[in-house]
This record gives C-alpha cells, structure tokens and sequence, in this order.
C-alpha cells in the first residue's frame, strides 16, 4: 500500500520543512509505504527533514531530457542529485492546464525511470468522457503510452473528481482499477478528493493499492489518518 500526498502548489521551504519534521513523528503505520510531493522549491528542506526515514520525497514533474534549453524545467538527474526518490508525471492539473498530452507523459516518465527515479504516472478522464461513456476508451488511450516497470506505479484519477469534493463511489473506482490492471500489471492508486473519512472504503477495494492525495495531504494529521487507513495490520 501506498499513499503519497501531492502538495501542488503549497508550503514554501520553512513551511516544508515544518511540516515533514511533524510528519516524522507522526503515528505513521509500518506497512504503508508514505511519500510526499512538495513544490520545486520545497524538495531540499523535505528531503533534509525526512532523511533517515522511510518516507520517501516525490517531485511533482519531470522533464524528459537532462539539461538544455528548457527554461521552469527540472530533468531527472537534478532531482536525483537532490536526494529526491521519484517524480509524479502526466497529472491532470499537468494535462489540462499546461498542455501535457499523452506522449509527453510517456517521455517524462521513461525519462524519470532511466534516471533512476520511482515514478507515479496520472490518468483519468473527465466528467463530460464518463457521461458520454468513454472512461474505458480514454483509459485504454492514456495507459497504451505507458511500459512496465519495477519502480512505476499508477495513478487513477477521475478529473470530476479532484478538488471537487466528489469522490468516485468505491464501486467506480475498482471497476476503473481493474481496467488499468489489465493493460498494465502494476499497482494503481486512486486520486480525488480522498479523505480521512472515505479513505478507508476505497483502500480496501481489491484492486486499488493506495491514494495520490491532493487537499487532505497538507495537514499532517488528516495524512497521517489517510496513511493508517491503508495499513492491513
């Protein structure tokens, strides 16, 4: 199981640092793998904070190639120099307001994998895809870019349902889990609007191996509470 929290655009350094000394501390459950996503600016003090653990330090992006002319870009090779253990690629954020396509998140993410990173990959269709009834075509497309590997991990994330407040029912987010699964045989994560307290219902579907959380993760308590959802002891 794993739970990682995506902190998009919050805590600069002090409040990263801050926060991730509290983390430590916190009532964590052993059998659940725990990473954090903090901003560009933020990787340094989390990874100083965090050292010596077991939580592990995600960048929120990657570039496919390892230096040149790509100005707001950071390449897998920095990020590694950094002490950062992996990188989230193709998030929807990503997708639709930055112009990330399918073939881009493929790039980012073998980029990231060769240069030695874990990667959690995003897909997800939007609301108007799953009233039309295209969730599973949409899904087929995203994940046909994408190549096995040890250290890569899957995200899924139906778009309707992020910062929304609306959760995909458990029953949903299996039936899309298993989509996934049989394109890919890799763990899946479900993302969106993940909480303390539906956190416990959708983990303990059969096809889904733990949470990108975006809001609940920026207050140690409610993330800790969503990581000890995950532990089957």
């Amino acid at each position: 199981m794993l739970i990682a929290g995506n902190w998009k655009m919050f805590k600069g350094p002090v409040e990263a640092g801050d926060f991730c000394r509290a983390l430590r501390d916190a009532a964590l459950p052993d059998d659940v793998d725990v990473v954090v996503a903090p901003p560009y600016v933020s990787l340094a003090p989390a990874v100083q904070a965090l050292a010596g653990t077991e939580i592990g330090v995600f960048a929120q992006n990657c570039h496919w190639e390892g230096e040149g002319a790509f100005t707001g870009e950071v390449s897998a090779p920095m990020l590694h120099e950094l002490g950062v253990y992996g990188a989230i690629v193709g998030h929807s954020e990503r997708r639709q307001l930055f112009g990330e396509t399918d073939a881009t998140v493929a790039q980012r993410c073998r980029a990231a994998l060769a240069g030695g990173l874990n990667v959690i990959a995003c897909v997800g269709e939007t609301l108007e895809q799953r009233e039309a009834g295209e969730t599973d075509a949409v899904l087929r497309r995203q994940v046909s870019v994408l190549e096995a590997d040890d250290n890569l991990v899957i995200a899924y994330e139906p778009i309707w349902a992020i910062g929304t407040g609306k959760t995909a029912t458990p029953a949903l987010a299996q039936q899309a889990h298993e989509t996934i699964k049989s394109l890919l045989d890799l763990p899946v994560l479900y993302g969106g609007s993940v909480k303390p307290d539906n956190a416990a219902e959708l983990l303990a579907q059969p096809a889904i191996d733990g949470a990108l959380v975006g809001g609940a993760s920026l207050d140690v308590e409610s993330f800790a509470a969503i990581c000890r959802c995950g532990s089957r002891s």
